[in-house]
């Protein structure tokens, strides 16, 4: 058998058997080679994009081969570098607007260096996510990168003890590789946001505990109202689901065990939308009577009735750069893990609807 003849694709060219089903068969590199006039290693060199094919040569084998049909055969390149080029993902659901971003964000920086991605949703169940995480390791992909990391759960360690190669992103976890946004320094953001507008009297809708993302921003704005000297009490700081309904109902019981709160802290935008909803339903005006911030700074922030402040966290960058890192640590590189910067949007949830805050 001729070197990298085996390299079967999945377009089909004739091949006059006599048996009308079976007129076809899988494009192969000896195809490409006998079209192109080169031998079938040059061909297997150029599509590769390898060393040892001068320019012109490659580009006339790739031109061949597209006019084939030619794909490449995952299996067989696995077979020679014992890699899959594929890694995994594993998001709560792909429907919430800032994973798909962060998604895109792996997709591109993938890509980028040759890999695909395969995602799967795991609904932020702790038992979901394992079978998500052992069907991408059954089908064999280099890596894993866990949107999705969890405090109360075990998972993500024993991964590493495996030695599966793993980044985490968005969400992260004491001694393991990740790429997030820098939430401690949004939470502060926002506090320092709104105690420079004077308020003092704030709640908290802090999301759910066993996710990173909902306790560092919780203790970012915590810390930076204390080192102001206003503190904000236990009963203010209220755990919620990550949605809309969550948000409305925290801040529905925030705002009736404190009726003189002027502020609400959502450690996300859909919760901050859900606590829009509550202020509105009391009768009371969002950036007038209470100021909202939220979290992440999604399109629909700045289009709401009334424009949301929210920390514009860089969720696109976060996942590439989490495809990057897991492509250098299956390279065998030394990786650290990273904290991309927040920044605050300031409008009308907080600046009153007096500002022109988009």
């Amino acid at each position: 058998m001729t070197d990298g003849s085996a390299d079967f694709g999945a377009a089909q060219v004739p091949q006059p058997t006599g048996t009308p089903e079976r007129d076809v068969r899988p494009v192969r590199l000896s195809d490409i080679a006998s079209a192109a006039g080169v031998h079938p290693t040059t061909v297997s060199r150029a599509l590769r994009g390898g060393d040892g094919v001068g320019r012109k040569t490659a580009e006339r084998v790739r031109a061949v081969a597209r006019e084939l049909g030619y794909l490449p055969y995952p299996a067989a390149a696995s077979l020679r570098t014992g890699r899959s080029k594929m890694l995994g993902v594993v998001v709560p659901r792909l429907t919430d607007v800032v994973l798909a971003t962060i998604y895109e964000g792996i997709e591109q920086g993938s890509a980028d260096a040759g890999y695909q991605t395969v995602v799967a949703n795991s609904g932020d169940d702790r038992d979901v996510q394992r079978l998500r995480v052992d069907t991408l390791l059954g089908a064999r992909v280099d890596g894993i990168i866990l949107g999705d990391a969890r405090s109360d759960a075990g998972l993500v360690n024993e991964l590493v003890e495996r030695g599966t190669k793993i980044v985490l992103a968005s969400r992260r976890l004491p001694g393991i590789l990740s790429v997030t946004c820098d939430d401690l320094a949004g939470g502060g953001l926002a506090a320092e946001h709104l105690l420079g507008l004077g308020h003092r009297r704030m709640g908290v809708i802090a999301g759910e505990p066993y996710a990173s993302t909902g306790v560092d921003r919780t203790q970012g704005f915590l810390e930076a109202c204390s080192g102001a000297g206003v503190e904000v009490p236990p009963e203010a700081v209220l755990h919620s689901r990550f949605d809309v309904r969550g948000g409305r109902e925290a801040a529905d019981t925030l705002l009736r065990l404190d009726p003189q709160l002027t502020a609400l802290f959502a450690v996300n935008d859909f919760a901050a939308m859900g606590a829009m909803g509550a202020i509105r339903d009391k009768g009371l005006r969002v950036g007038d009577d209470v100021a909202v911030v939220g979290y992440n700074d999604i399109p629909a922030a700045a289009e709401l009735p009334v424009a949301l402040t929210s920390i514009s966290s860089p969720m696109r960058q976060m996942g590439y750069h989490a495809a990057r890192t897991l492509i250098a640590l299956i390279d065998g590189q030394q990786c650290e893990s990273m904290r991309l910067t927040p920044e605050l949007r300031a409008r009308t949830s907080t600046l009153g609807s007096g500002s022109h805050g988009r």
